[in-house]
């Protein structure tokens, strides 16, 4: 009341200090371990037509089987090679969350069901790599990776041949270690445009998803960086690398650095596969795969691959503390050259509005096999988990959620 009074009698010092008041940051809320819930009215959020936009989604899980052995064999597994060498196990119903300015708004399903998350795996794995960049494990990702990647010992217990037929073949593999994979950078294996040739954990490179041209299969070879490819094989060339990098099993690198700093649960799990495993300074480590395409990779609830996009859309950020750096996140989010939708792995981008028309440009999205999704949206501030949903729906999907905006 005092300092009051005073401006009252004095009413020079009201023109002295009459500035524009500062705008003030608002303040970002992270959640803690219970994540706060508002009504969507609250957020500027139409309560029915968010419900519209839920029930579409519901009414549009994916058709494909619930028993994932079996659908590994009507897809992926009747490619070459394409036996699951990974955990698999049933889906559930499909489920989903949303979160606005934060704060969760909708919930559908059974968010705290834990089941694979296929290839969202490669977002977390690209996290991985970007810690190491972060930390100067790796200097510059536009070195090749093989300066990175020494002999790699195999661990294999139990021997189905005899020393003499083994004579004439290393007892180490070196999966950079030809003129042409040497060529490749960390970038390049990032975006997905290396072209790395090779074998590994039984998966040729051409197996992956093989065009129809078989007699292409072994022949063609494209310069690292020209030309997009999906491939699998090659994802987990790079978290074998990056695994070399750390020295240490990557699920724990994520878990100390990412996972327990944004409150996941205890219940996420990385694997690999039944014969990746290698011997590493003396002891026994599992290489982890970066997708479900053979089985394997991240197993985790709905809410726990919320809060893996809540930190993608802060842009590393938790709280006060960066916890991958914001140039990460730049790169991951900028489109490559021989494929402008994809930044990173796997970050889907908007670029253009080509992925989902109905979004912002600077949308992007965290996808895998089933669809599983996290949308990103730094625009209207949204994080959306969709697990199990028809992929040409999506699109719709975002248009009724955005149209629910007061």
């Amino acid at each position: 009341m005092k300092n009051f009074f005073l401006l009252l009698i004095l009413p020079i010092s009201i023109s002295t200090f009459a500035q524009k008041p500062k705008k003030s940051t608002p303040t970002v809320y992270y959640p803690g371990k219970e994540w706060q819930k508002k009504r969507p009215v609250e957020v500027g959020i139409d309560s029915v037509l968010l419900k519209a936009a839920i029930d579409f989604a519901i009414a549009n899980e994916t058709l494909a089987p619930r028993e994932l052995k079996l659908n590994h064999y009507r897809s992926f597994g009747r490619e070459p090679f394409g036996e699951a060498i990974g955990p698999l196990k049933d889906r559930g119903d499909q489920s989903g969350i949303i979160i606005k300015n934060g704060y969760v708004i909708a919930e559908w399903g059974d968010p705290y069901r834990i089941d694979i998350v296929n290839s969202v795996t490669k977002s977390f794995l690209a996290t991985v790599v970007g810690l190491a960049y972060d930390r100067g494990l790796i200097s510059n990702i536009d070195e090749p990776v093989h300066t990175y990647v020494p002999p790699i010992w195999l661990y294999n217990p139990i021997r189905t041949t005899n020393k003499a037929d083994e004579f004439a073949q290393s007892d180490l593999i070196e999966p950079f270690n030809t003129p042409h994979n040497k060529t490749i950078t960390w970038r390049q294996m990032l975006q997905q445009n290396s072209d790395w040739q090779g074998t590994l954990w039984g998966k040729p490179d051409w197996a992956d998803r093989p065009g129809k041209e078989y007699k292409e299969w072994l022949t063609t070879r494209n310069t690292p960086g020209t030309v997009y490819e999906y491939n699998d094989t090659r994802v987990n060339a790079l978290a074998l690398a990056t695994l070399s990098v750390w020295r240490k099993p990557l699920p724990d690198v994520l878990k100390e650095n990412i996972m327990d700093p944004i409150g996941a649960s205890s219940t996420w799990r990385w694997y690999g596969y039944e014969n990746s495993w290698i011997v590493l300074d003396g002891k026994v480590v599992q290489s982890v795969s970066g997708g479900g395409h053979w089985g394997g990779g991240m197993y985790l609830h709905a809410y726990d691959m919320a809060r893996f996009g809540y930190l993608t859309l802060r842009n590393g950020k938790w709280n006060d503390k960066q916890l991958v750096s914001e140039q990460w996140n730049k790169w991951a989010q900028t489109p490559s050259g021989p494929q402008p939708t994809y930044g990173f792995m796997n970050w889907f981008l908007n670029t253009n509005k080509k992925y989902l028309p109905s979004a912002p440009e600077k949308a992007f999205a965290h996808i895998g096999n089933g669809t599983n999704i996290i949308y990103v949206d730094p625009v209207n501030d949204l994080v959306v988990v969709v697990r199990w949903i028809e992929d040409n729906q999506i699109n719709e999907f975002i248009r009724l959620l955005l149209a629910a905006k007061k």
